[in-house]
């Protein structure tokens, strides 16, 4: 189908660059016409065929179109094809690049291109398809609800209501199997024919009623050629009731003896599948209580410092700049730094550590932590979606939306599954007509609609998102956010794992310990004019010999930053250059004086570095960094677990080897610069397989995008937080075992659901259909088939919800919460 659409284009700087993209866009098959133009950084353009074809041709040319990413809240998801339905026609929509639809969180993750649709239309193309739809609330936000709680509200009311007008067509029509007296009583005092009728009135009133859902939803999906499990339940209740009303009103056009009637199984099937979405809605509601902790964790108001007075306003209307009081025991409400006052505060929720910690004027605060024995006055930073916590929560509820690629075989399954069963269904009562015994039209109508009754698309749809969610949350509890949910699948397949040192393994606190001079150059004087250039950079070495340097530094002129080497600038009338061994090296600098003793501080795990003034050299300086607590007892897990462990750092050999040997590694890279890093961890891929990288610096940001699961460390850079799969909010390298931990537990979890949810359709759908009949076997009825098929789609997400009880595989910091103590 032709269409129009008009695309945001970045990466354009003259008419050159229109040219070019115009020509990418008419390169593109499908496309009648494209223009582009400068002033407004747009392209018009009619085609037919997807869009992300000229995204994927204008990226190619080096102007990628402009692209935003958007979450909907949808309601009315009952099953797997619901899920394809919405999902197949949102990636068909113009304008998406991407889209992946949730059932466990009732949600969607679209990616499109600006300019060529909206978030609003996208709601609308859903809406239209008979489920509705409305744009996520962006975390921060006040105004975020819980639908589980209303939707399990709703199916309770419709669950009992459904009940009061079913149990006595069960007793009208079962009772005397159970009770023989009470049959010859219904006989003698109602007659069989107002029982019917009885039975007809209330199945009806039933169907109409609480069963409505199942037949609206059912025949719009049947119409449009997308079955879902409504149509499934329509089509078998309908058939059981429009037979039994055959048998009421119009037996004589059935075949003799075949007159039945089955209005106990249509009313009771309703009944048990509305208690079986009931029992899952509720059950769905504790897998995303991590979330709904973590919004928890926010307070409603905050107590705003003006003019000397304190006022309290709604969270809402803070802003970056007000000052905040905060009192003891108190929730900090958003962000800051503190002016005022010295506590301890509790970051648990955050980071997992359970140790409080202490807090003095300068100090950052992050909102959601709570405050201890001291009163606080915080100037706030960051507010709404920009603090930590709201942050946090984006991240478990993208992760908690991903899916993982074992996911993209059981959709390509439930596609097809209900056409599947609708047309075992048929063949089923196609061969009881025709293989039956004698009058086989009931046993042709049981078999059929306990086919299509007994059938669990749900399960199989919930199997991997429910997984998804409840381990994800947990491990958001533990201070292990999952960026992506796919890392939880490759994070279970690593086999390797390689560490930066500095601020990873070590504490990222470098202090200078140690200076050795020469040439006649004396060490005020050095310390003064290393620290002055130092001063100039943030690496964590540079940091420490800035700290050790004294606090009136010389003014530094062309300072220029040698990648993974040095500086080189001019101070004081002196040409500087401080660095590595390489550095000097390749500048010409003769530094044998200076190189035993440093090698020999390398040896102990010092970082040595030198500094030339005017092309001499003058001294040698060594940097010991501590390695951070409980880093070893991690590494001896991570050995445990079967894994082969790595450093990559830019550090040099001798201090990289003493700390490797120290904490066990089985092979180090050293004297890396950013891009040798990549390089690297591919040959460690390579040789060993799956490979994890975890770091913390700007630094490490390629090597983080470039391993098969990046894993920050969140007390690390926006910048390798920004570019990894997982982090670790607190610096804590337990966290890893814990990260790995809950992802084989968490996998594993999910091939249980899938076994059970594939394993139970495979087995039963048979059993329905009657093939143990021949054999002395029952012929299922639809009644038990119905609560088998409720159960199913339950045992699943109460199967899922096993993973909020995982414990820490180690614990972090010095203690345990009570919570996890207890759990």
């Amino acid at each position: 189908m032709t269409q129009s659409t008009q695309l945001k284009i970045t990466g354009m700087s003259c008419a050159s660059c229109v040219g070019r993209a115009e020509a990418a866009l008419q390169a593109v098959p499908g496309v009648q016409d494209a223009s582009v133009n400068f002033a407004t950084k747009t392209a018009q353009v009619t085609f037919d065929g997807p869009v992300s074809a000229l995204n994927d041709a204008l990226q190619a040319a080096g102007y990628p179109a402009a692209t935003h990413q958007t979450a909907l809240q949808i309601t009315g998801m009952n099953c797997a094809s619901c899920v394809a339905k919405i999902e197949r026609t949102l990636q068909a929509s113009p304008g998406v690049l991407e889209a992946s639809v949730n059932l466990a969180n009732q949600s969607a993750s679209l990616t499109y291109v600006e300019g060529a649709t909206t978030p609003q239309a996208l709601a609308q193309i859903t809406t239209q398809l008979g489920f509705p739809a409305q744009l996520k609330t962006p975390p921060g936000s006040e105004t975020r609800s819980d639908d589980t709680t209303d939707e399990a509200r709703d199916l309770k009311r419709a669950t009992v209501l459904a009940a009061i007008l079913a149990l006595p067509v069960f007793v009208l029509e079962m009772g005397g199997h159970m009770a023989p007296a009470f049959h010859h009583w219904v006989h003698a005092a109602l007659g069989q024919q107002t029982s019917y009728l009885i039975q007809f009135a209330l199945t009806t009133a039933l169907l109409i009623g609480p069963g409505r859902v199942f037949y609206a939803k059912g025949i719009r999906s049947l119409l449009r050629g997308m079955p879902d499990m409504n149509a499934l339940v329509a089509l078998g209740t309908g058939a059981a009731y429009l037979f039994s009303v055959i048998s009421t009103f119009a037996p004589d056009l059935l075949p003799k003896g075949t007159a039945n009637v089955y209005f106990e199984a249509a009313a009771v099937i309703i009944v048990l599948i509305l208690l079986g979405r009931m029992m899952e809605a509720r059950v769905k509601g504790k897998t995303g209580a991590a979330i709904r902790a973590l919004i928890g964790l926010q307070p409603k108001t905050a107590r705003v410092v003006q003019n000397g007075a304190t006022e309290d306003r709604p969270i809402a209307e803070i802003a970056v700049g007000d000052v905040l009081q905060i009192r003891p025991g108190e929730r900090v409400p958003v962000d800051g730094d503190i002016l005022e006052g010295t506590s301890y505060v509790d970051e648990s929720m955050i980071t997992g550590e359970p140790v409080p910690v202490g807090k003095s004027a300068g100090d950052p605060v992050v909102g959601g932590t709570v405050n201890g024995t001291g009163a606080l006055r915080v100037l706030a930073t960051r507010v709404g979606a920009d603090t930590v916590l709201a942050q946090v929560i984006s991240m478990v509820e993208q992760a908690q939306g991903a899916k993982l690629p074992i996911q993209s075989l059981v959709d390509r399954l439930t596609y097809r599954f209900v056409p599947a069963v609708m047309l075992v269904a048929a063949l089923t009562i196609l061969a009881w007509l025709f293989f039956g015994p004698s009058s086989s039209l009931p046993h042709a109508l049981v078999a059929g609609v306990s086919v299509l009754i007994i059938a669990c698309p749900c399960a199989m749809g919930l199997a991997t998102p429910t997984s998804i969610m409840v381990g994800t949350g947990r491990a958001a509890e533990l201070g292990v956010l999952f960026r992506k949910g796919d890392a939880l699948q490759h994070l279970q397949q690593t086999k390797v794992i390689a560490f930066d040192k500095t601020g990873t393994l070590t504490l990222g606190r470098p202090e200078l310990d140690h200076v050795t001079t020469t040439n006649g150059f004396e060490r005020d004087q050095v310390l003064l004019l290393a620290a002055a250039i130092e001063s100039r950079s943030e690496h964590p070495i540079a940091t420490a010999i800035t700290r050790a340097g004294p606090s009136d530094l010389p003014e530094v002129s062309q300072v220029q930053s040698l990648t993974g080497l040095g500086l080189q600038g001019r101070a004081e009338g002196h040409d500087l250059l401080i660095g590595s061994y390489k550095l000097m090296h390749q500048e010409g600098v003769d530094i044998s004086d200076l190189k035993p003793d440093a090698d020999a501080r390398a040896a102990q795990g010092a970082s040595p570095l030198f500094l030339a003034i005017d092309g001499v050299a003058a001294a040698s300086l060594a940097v010991s960094d501590p390695v951070k607590p409980g880093t070893a007892e991690a590494l001896a897990k991570l050995h445990d677990m079967g894994l082969t462990l790595a450093m990559a750092t830019g550090d040099n050999a001798q201090t990289a080897q003493a700390i490797a040997d120290r904490l066990g590694l089985d092979h180090v890279a050293a004297d890396l610069l950013p891009g040798d890093k990549q390089k690297t961890l591919e040959g460690l891929g390579r040789e060993f397989g799956a490979l994890a990288f975890v770091g913390d610096g700007i630094n490490d940001a390629p090597a983080l995008a470039a391993a098969d699961v990046g894993v920050a460390i969140g007390t690390g850079t926006d910048v390798a937080i920004e570019a990894a799969d997982v982090v670790l909010m607190s610096g804590d390298l337990r966290g890893v075992v814990n990260a790995i931990d809950i992802s084989h537990r968490t996998m594993r979890n999910i091939r249980q659901n899938l076994g059970w949810a594939f394993g139970y359709n495979t087995l039963l759908i048979p059993v329905a259909a009657g093939v143990l009949y021949p054999f002395g076997g029952p012929l299922l009825s639809p009644v038990l088939a119905a609560g088998a098929m409720a159960l199913s789609s339950v045992f699943v997400v109460t199967n899922a919800l096993r993973l909020r009880w995982i414990r820490p595989n180690v614990a972090e910091g010095a203690q345990k919460t009570a919570k996890e103590a207890h759990a």
